[in-house]
């Protein structure tokens, strides 16, 4: 599919930049320190993390569909079928 795709964390660019290393993951993370992206999206916790969601974006870069329920364990197939139902 041709799409982008990144995480976001209201960790530090250091702190995120370990952690994805520490995967070995081949996408970015996105450094919101100020939590003021988060707070735009409405993720903020109140914990003051962010909550963990999945925003499918256009091209045109309106938001087409959110997932607020993301399971670490199926979100892989999950992402994979959104995105065939939303290019279908």
């Amino acid at each position: 599919m041709n799409v982008s795709y990144f995480g976001a964390s209201v960790d530090s660019a250091a702190v995120n930049a370990k952690f994805a290393e520490s995967l070995g993951l081949g996408y970015p993370i996105l450094s919101d320190p100020t939590k003021e992206v988060a707070r735009a999206y409405g993720v903020l916790a109140p914990s003051g993390y962010a909550s963990r969601w999945t925003f499918y974006i256009g091209a045109d870069g309106r938001i087409l569909d959110i997932d607020t329920k993301v399971s670490a364990a199926s979100h892989g197939s999950d992402v994979v079928a959104k995105l065939t139902d939303l290019t279908s």
